[in-house]
């Protein structure tokens, strides 16, 4: 059964770092490309990062220089590193594959606070 496990959110100070991992089953996960997102409440799902198989990265203009996108292939598991975190960071976050097809459900999300 295709699922997502999300792990390492928090709450957090400003400029402190949060790592936010994402466990995905092989159906998501192999040879696919990875992503994560971010909402708030009253907005739109938005895209925050992606990490392709080759480990080539992408990144919303919003958190390039601060998150780093990264995978490890042996652990079917994508990871987001936050530094530098702003109160505009604060959002229930997700991972998933990029191309709809390989998509999994969306689930709860993990929720980021940045506060002081």
């Amino acid at each position: 059964q295709a699922q997502l496990v999300l792990s390492g959110g928090g709450l957090v100070q400003p400029g402190g770092s949060l790592r936010l991992s994402c466990v995905a089953s092989g159906s998501i996960f192999n040879d696919n490309s990875m992503g994560w997102y971010r909402q708030v409440p009253g907005k739109v799902r938005e895209w925050v990062a992606t990490v392709n198989a080759d480990g080539s990265t992408s990144y919303a203009t919003s958190v390039k220089g601060r998150f780093t996108i990264s995978r490890d292939n042996a652990k079917n598991t994508v990871y987001l590193q936050m530094n530098n975190l702003k109160l505009e960071d604060t959002a229930v976050y997700y991972c998933n594959a990029i191309r709809n097809p390989f998509r999994g459900p969306w689930g709860q999300g993990i929720q980021v606070t940045v506060s002081s």
